[in-house]
């Protein structure tokens, strides 16, 4: 059975490791440290992925689901993300970003503030990067505030930056 990715340092020495896309931290007390996290590496918005998440929430607008509609009466030339599926997203970038040696969970205790800045069209590729803006510790563990920024490749503004709050266990 494969450890958790938070949970897997791979033999690293020293303080923090990078590696192409994971930053690797020895203990919660060196997370804690931090200021830049680390960026991932791109992935692709296709319409499947799209489709799959509107399945999943019922939410077949079709500006989303449409692609032919989309492209002769949106105001984007072709269907979008949706803004819940790229917040998703962001939450699953901390977890190809960040991995902790000896924690044990991980729970997501919510978002302080999200904002949409840039729409994401089908076929785009996104990218997470994330930096702590707080932290403390408290009993059997820690708790951080993150901020995540969802880059669209080759635009100037985001689609997304959110402020989320972790705690972190072990």
């Amino acid at each position: 059975m494969m450890p958790p990715p938070y949970d897997n340092l791979r033999g690293a020495v020293g303080r923090v490791r990078h590696t192409d896309r994971v930053t690797s931290f020895a203990s919660i007390d060196v997370l804690l440290d931090a200021d830049e996290l680390g960026t991932t590496g791109w992935h692709l918005i296709d319409q499947g992925r799209v489709d799959a998440f509107a399945d999943l929430t019922g939410d077949h607008q079709w500006i989303h689901v449409d692609p032919e509609r989309a492209r002769a009466q949106g105001p984007y030339g072709g269907t979008i993300a949706h803004g819940a599926l790229t917040l998703s997203l962001c939450t699953a970038f901390l977890t190809e970003i960040i991995q902790v040696k000896g924690v044990t969970h991980v729970v997501n205790v919510g978002f302080d503030r999200v904002r949409f800045r840039a729409p994401v069209p089908v076929g785009s590729r996104l990218r997470g990067t994330a930096k702590l803006l707080d932290s403390r510790r408290m009993p059997g563990g820690a708790r951080v505030t993150v901020e995540v920024t969802a880059e669209i490749e080759a635009e100037r503004r985001p689609a997304c930056v959110a402020v989320q709050v972790l705690a972190f266990y072990g």
